[in-house]
């Protein structure tokens, strides 16, 4: 995954509407509504989450490295990094938020991170610790 955090994800802009990124990728293998009731576009290895709107809220993805600019994080050491570089970070259920690098992940095997829109960090911290 490479990370230009709240700007782009693997070069997608956050800008990206639902109809661009089809036009981009495709048809996705499926469609569905999410439990926190956003639309989520799911292209097997990557997950687009929009809210109704057509704002792009969230990309998720299994990521064996993060790179964020000139920086490679393998995700076994990304907890580490993100409480050394990341003072301001912070855990809601299960999940490890860091505002500084605009990610979300749960620190275990499946590999799975986040990319989260600059406005989704307040609804996180909003959240019950």
């Amino acid at each position: 995954m490479h990370l230009d955090p709240f700007v782009a994800v693997d070069g997608l802009p956050f800008t990206t509407t639902p109809q661009q990124l089809r036009e981009r990728l495709g048809p996705p293998h499926s469609e569905s509504r999410s439990t926190i009731e956003l639309n989520e576009l799911d292209y097997g290895d990557v997950v687009y989450r929009f809210q109704d709107g057509g704002r792009l809220e969230e990309v998720t993805q299994r990521a064996d490295v993060v790179h964020l600019g000139s920086v490679a994080v393998p995700f076994f050491a990304l907890e580490g990094f993100i409480a050394e570089h990341d003072p301001d970070h912070f855990e809601r259920a299960g999940f490890i938020v860091s505002p500084k690098y605009g990610l979300a992940f749960v620190p275990n095997p499946s590999r799975w991170v986040t990319a989260l829109a600059a406005h989704c960090i307040g609804t996180w911290r909003d959240m019950a610790a």
